[in-house]
């Protein structure tokens, strides 16, 4: 079955985006040259292109988590702003929140 297992984002500070999304979700990168980073853990990975000649149209992708309130403060913590706040849905819960580039994504948990 085919399923998302990679996204990219423009972006015009690699730095701080790993900076953000280390201290957000404690996750790792690896630089590709003076313009690119990406995580590389084999699962559904997240590129960061800062080349403008390279960059693509903006997506919404979704982070799973196991806790939805701590990520929140995590998200805030590391200068994300929440679009919007933790709603229920079918199948678990869910917020929006701009990272420091203005990207907007969506962190959900799974349950009641």
């Amino acid at each position: 079955m085919a399923r998302l297992n990679y996204l990219e984002l423009p972006v015009t500070d690699i730095a701080g985006a790993k900076a953000f999304y280390a201290a957000a979700f404690d996750w790792t990168f690896a630089d590709f040259g003076p313009s690119y980073a990406a995580t590389t853990t084999g699962d559904t990975d997240l590129g960061f292109q800062a080349d403008p000649a390279e960059a693509t149209a903006a997506a919404l992708p979704v982070i799973e988590v196991d806790d939805i309130e701590a990520v929140a403060a995590k998200v805030r913590a590391a200068g994300g702003v929440i679009t919007v706040p933790i709603f229920t849905f079918p199948g678990g819960r869910r917020f929006h929140f701009q990272d420091l580039a203005g990207h907007e994504l969506a962190v959900m948990q799974t349950g009641d």
